[in-house]
């Protein structure tokens, strides 16, 4: 078992696309349906795979460019604690002064560690200076949990 992780800051009305964040139904429309919800079905079965935006299921992040990954550890321990630096490289942007408390923090960071040992993915998000977001993940594989099917993007 290993962890990847993967960051994205951006817009929050850019994160707010919930629509290019799931994956397509697995059912195309029916034919006869509207021309724009063919569309826009097209629209997000081509960009839900390639789009840096966070997936709204943590495990779909194992489907995205191989690029998007920011590192690989095989212990949980080294993935929390690459989470816990890019939490001290933002706190000073977060938006909520509860998010810079340090010790809140480190216990946060503590708890990754113990959810990623169990197999799970974690899955983090703060407010930035307005507009922005910051989402941060650690996806377990090799296999993933909740959805073992999906391939390791280092395989």
């Amino acid at each position: 078992m290993h962890h990847h992780g993967y960051l994205w800051t951006g817009p929050k009305d850019r994160f707010d696309q919930e629509a290019l964040r799931r994956p397509p139904h697995p059912e195309p429309p029916p034919a006869g349906s509207r021309p724009e919800l063919i569309l826009r079905y097209r629209e997000v079965a081509a960009e839900f795979p390639t789009s840096d935006l966070p997936p709204l299921e943590t495990a779909y992040w194992l489907i995205k460019p191989r690029s998007l990954v920011r590192g690989t550890w095989d212990e949980a321990k080294e993935g929390a604690s690459w989470l816990g630096e890019r939490l001290a490289e933002y706190a000073p942007r977060l938006a909520c002064d509860k998010d810079r408390d340090t010790t809140r923090l480190a216990t946060l960071i503590n708890s990754v560690a113990e959810r990623l040992d169990s197999g799970a993915d974690v899955s983090l998000g703060f407010y930035l200076e307005r507009p922005s977001y910051l989402s941060l993940a650690l996806v377990t594989c090799s296999p993933n949990r909740s959805m073992p099917e999906l391939t390791c993007p280092a395989g």
